[in-house]
């Protein structure tokens, strides 16, 4: 049996995910409409998701980018809630539900579970993709490792 029968249906929907957005950013330098094209591919290709989308760091917080969902938190200090932890410790953070994790901030009360990616480059984290689920324990270890091949996918690894 080859690799690709071996693959779950999770690992095959992020490798074709990772296909299409090679096709939507490549030529494209422009920061924020590949994270706008991203988010809107997170948002629509994968189930069970209230909010798909991006913050950036800017000095010591993480400052809303591009995303789907509803209107979201701006800003988000360093270390604080689930995105400013997975900042500060430079590390994915999966939440199955975010009501047990100390400090998270609630932007959208209908969340349940969450992931957060870092953005590294150059060894500093350039600020984080944020996935929401209204479902607990939404993500897994295989949602984790697909999230983290799309992250290097738009940061040109």
């Amino acid at each position: 049996m080859n690799d690709a029968g071996r693959m779950t249906a999770k690992t095959r929907l992020y490798r074709d995910l990772a296909a299409q957005l090679r096709s939507l950013i490549e030529g494209e330098p422009d920061r924020v409409a590949n994270a706008a094209n991203m988010a809107a591919l997170l948002y629509h290709g994968l189930p069970d998701l209230n909010w798909a989308g991006f913050y950036f760091t800017r000095v010591n917080e993480l400052v809303l980018g591009p995303f789907q969902g509803q209107p979201a938190c701006v800003r988000i200090a360093w270390g604080n809630g689930v995105c400013g932890t997975a900042a500060a410790r430079a590390t994915s953070m999966l939440v199955p539900d975010v009501h047990e994790f100390p400090g998270h901030i609630a932007c959208d009360p209908v969340s349940r579970s969450e992931l957060v990616v870092p953005l590294i480059e150059s060894s500093k984290v350039a600020g984080v993709l944020d996935l929401d689920s209204p479902r607990l324990a939404r993500f897994d270890d295989e949602d984790r490792a697909g999230c983290e091949r799309l992250v290097a996918v738009f940061l040109g690894r």
